[in-house]
């Protein structure tokens, strides 16, 4: 429902608007989804189980980064 909450449109404008917003809606439904490419490395939850935690201790803060 779309309702016109300041001024005073004449019948035309209210038709030009809704046809717009008719015809983005259809546009937007009918866009194919986006084909699965290939993952950023970065984002792949895969690599999370490839890596050891490091040990605790008083360096380990000095071995949290990601090897690439």
């Amino acid at each position: 429902m779309i309702k016109v909450v300041r001024g005073n449109p004449t019948p035309e404008e209210l038709a030009a608007t809704l046809a717009v917003v008719q015809a983005r809606a259809a546009a937007a439904a009918h866009t194919a989804p986006a084909a699965p490419g290939r993952q950023d490395s970065w984002s792949d939850p895969a690599r999370l189980g490839t890596h050891r935690l490091p040990a605790p201790g008083p360096a380990a803060w000095a071995r949290t980064y990601w090897r690439g």
